[in-house]
């Protein structure tokens, strides 16, 4: 069973970082009466085949900014992975661009172990970045512990919106 699941584990890995690649390519020929100019097509938005700063705003998943993680873990979700590729493909095209890794918890454990969790929950995302194509030099991780919670109620579906890291960019590149 826990191969089993560690394969589908594995295959929607795989299927996230395809959601975020180039939906469509058109090339065009001078005898057809076009340009030899290739066009991209990114979400219906980008002609160029690089993300933008104006991508940030646009596109779908890069307007994903908050990664989520289980209780006292700091491991990246498979639904977290797609919003890494597509963030660390922006950084790997703007290199320019600037981020911060901002590591939250819920407010459950001390504050030295709330702080320690959020760093490496923001070493963890930064990690994905970079096996995505950011560069370290773009990424700064900051962690706040249990300080900034979303959400004050205690229960289970607060706390789960409190256990994240959010992408701040400081620098959108260009």
């Amino acid at each position: 069973m826990n191969k089993t699941i560690r394969v589908l584990a594995a295959a929607l890995v795989v299927m996230s970082f395809a959601a975020c690649k180039p939906k469509a390519v058109k090339e065009t020929h001078p005898s057809d009466g076009g340009s030899s100019k290739t066009d991209v097509t990114t979400h219906g938005e980008n002609t160029t085949g690089k993300l933008t700063p104006a991508d940030l705003d646009r596109d779908p998943c890069l307007r994903q900014r908050v990664v989520y993680f289980d209780y006292d873990k700091s491991d990246i979700k498979s639904e977290a992975a797609s919003i890494l590729a597509c963030h660390g493909r922006y950084l790997r095209d703007n290199p320019n661009a600037r981020m911060t890794l901002e590591g939250h918890c819920d407010e459950r454990g001390t504050r030295e172990y709330n702080l320690g969790l959020g760093e490496r929950r923001g070493n963890a995302a930064s990690q994905g970045l970079q096996g995505n194509g950011g560069s370290t030099g773009q990424l700064n991780v900051v962690s706040y512990g249990e300080e900034r919670p979303t959400c004050t109620d205690s229960n289970e579906g607060c706390w789960s919106k409190n256990r994240r890291v959010e992408i701040v960019y400081t620098a959108k590149g260009g």
